[in-house]
């Protein structure tokens, strides 16, 4: 049994790579973390795990990745898609994936880890920034300025209601323009949106560029 921990301060993230993980029987998540403060206690509890870390978390990671070893467990950095992985393999992680990797990818680089290969997620030689997401364009052209915002508040787990007021409008009129974006990705829930969302270069560039609005704004 592969024991998981996951620790990512986008909870939708964390969300929606549990439910990847838990259709596999093999897996077994033990714990979440939503902060460094709440990972290095876990580290410091569970033994003999592997722990997918966010890179946004801002670790000390010679020091985190030197107290994982130190306990039996091995450490999957889950870095941005505007960053590389080699410099998280260089620290002495075990592994270094996107966050626009795949479900199939995702399984597989943990269960590499976890039999103590080295699991490694890197760029395609030659392929163009964005060459690779048609889709993403396409859906980012699809969505009006408004409903790029929603997507960004959603991709950070927001709820309808924190929504509605961050843009001034109603919880009613937020489920109106759910339904649209739901049309245009092809998704049914805000679970699968924001993972469309952030498994799409493109659409998930964009989606940060609404979110900067948003802020600037208030």
């Amino acid at each position: 049994m592969n024991k998981v921990i996951l620790a990512d301060n986008q909870a939708i993230f964390r969300a929606g790579t549990a439910k990847i993980l838990a259709m596999e029987d093999d897996f077994r998540i033990i714990a979440q973390c939503g902060d460094a403060e709440r990972l290095h206690q876990t580290v410091e509890t569970f033994r003999g795990a592997v722990f997918l870390f966010a890179s946004t978390l801002k670790l000390n990671l010679p020091l985190f990745l030197e107290r994982v070893r130190a306990h039996g467990s091995r450490a999957i950095a889950i870095v941005e898609n505007t960053e590389t992985t080699p410099p998280f393999i260089a620290a002495g992680a075990h592994g270094a994936l996107h966050r626009c990797v795949s479900g199939p990818a995702l399984i597989e680089c943990v269960r590499r880890v976890n039999r103590g290969e080295q699991g490694i997620q890197g760029t395609v030689p030659g392929l163009l920034p964005h060459e690779d997401d048609l889709v993403g364009a396409r859906v980012r052209d699809r969505l009006t300025p408004k409903e790029m915002k929603i997507v960004a508040l959603i991709v950070q787990g927001c709820k309808n209601k924190e929504i509605a007021m961050r843009l001034t409008t109603t919880e009613q009129v937020i489920k109106n323009y759910l339904r649209s974006i739901y049309d245009k990705t092809g998704v049914s829930d805000r679970l699968e949106l924001a993972l469309f969302t952030i498994h799409h270069r493109i659409l998930a560039e964009a989606a940060a560029a609404a979110g900067d609005v948003i802020m600037q704004a208030n």
